[in-house]
């Protein structure tokens, strides 16, 4: 599976054997980023859903994201449970702006564990 380099932001995958993880740099500030996101995301999950792995997301080097880039990341955890691909976010609590931005996608955490918060 391909990175993404958009703008600001690069995202590194590195394929693990049951899993893609994916650690974001950079910046996320693109007005509309699911334009460049959404795509890639699609592509990220169905190459994950193939191999039967989980997706890890590393946000805890990323320097600053958009609420466009919530709203983004709220349809990859939906593409997630609709494709049956388990999602784990990684953040830094010691952030202040990712312990609010990822404290309120807790929402979304269920019993199935199909979708995780991590704190690095």
């Amino acid at each position: 599976m391909q990175g993404l380099d958009s703008g600001d932001l690069s995202i590194q995958v590195s394929e693990q054997p049951n899993a893609l993880v994916c650690a974001w740099t950079g910046k996320s500030n693109d007005r509309n980023p699911q334009a460049a996101l959404g795509p890639w995301f699609d592509g990220l999950l169905a190459a994950a859903a193939a191999k039967g792995a989980s997706v890890t997301m590393h946000f805890d080097k990323l320097d600053h994201f958009n609420s466009s880039t919530i709203t983004a990341l709220i349809r990859l955890i939906q593409g997630a449970r609709g494709k049956g691909v388990k999602l784990t976010f990684v953040y830094d609590q010691n952030l202040k702006w990712q312990r609010l931005s990822f404290d309120a996608l807790r929402v979304f955490e269920k019993a199935d564990r199909a979708f995780e918060l991590v704190t690095a």
